[in-house]
């Protein structure tokens, strides 16, 4: 799994520090916001179940699209 930017408190500090972070990452991320912890949930369900026994070596993206690089 290669989470994008969560909203958590570590990232809540970095927008703190790092002027314009929050505007430039809800700008590239197609979603236009940054995800939340809720966000995650579906995805380590499917990695923790059965329904993924069969996956292997695989880097799944949950970023609302950041990766795409727009």
């Amino acid at each position: 799994m290669l989470p994008g930017w969560i909203d958590t408190d570590l990232t809540r500090g970095a927008r703190r520090q790092v002027e314009g972070l929050h505007a430039s990452v809800e700008k590239r991320t197609p979603q236009g916001r940054w995800g939340t912890p809720d966000d995650m949930a579906g995805i380590a369900a499917f990695l923790a179940s059965p329904a993924s026994d069969f996956v292997t070596g695989s880097a799944i993206p949950v970023d609302g699209g950041f990766s795409i690089g727009m």
